[in-house]
């Protein structure tokens, strides 16, 4: 679990139903990057989710290309998300790079849990 409280409203980009808004950014928030041991959305890796009739479009990033638990993080927020969203819409994790993430990205209280 994240070390920082999981955020009351979505803190990235997100179109869809106003009332799948929170329960998808809860989700997300439970989904940590074990290198930091703080949820991905605190790290700022989530770019905007996107929601239609017939699925939940994720976009987000890795603090690096050669970041070692890719696989581990999309499979965790994919379980995390099918837990969270009506079982009828369909889950796609896209893994983009541009714009690359930078620590700009974290939360105030993620960069104040980390000391910058």
């Amino acid at each position: 679990m994240s070390a920082l409280a999981p955020p009351a409203e979505a803190v990235f980009p997100y179109e869809g139903p106003a009332q799948l808004r929170a329960p998808i950014a809860a989700a997300l928030s439970r989904v940590v990057d074990p290198e930091v041991s703080m949820s991905i959305v605190d790290v700022g890796l989530v770019y905007g989710v996107t929601v239609d009739a017939a699925m939940v479009h994720v976009r987000l990033t890795m603090t690096s290309a050669a970041c070692p638990v890719i696989e581990l993080i999309l499979d965790e927020a994919e379980a995390e998300l099918d837990k969270a969203v009506p079982p009828e819409l369909h889950i796609r994790l896209e893994l983009v790079w541009e714009p690359p993430w930078g620590p700009e990205r974290m939360s105030a209280g993620a960069r104040r849990f980390m000391g910058w």
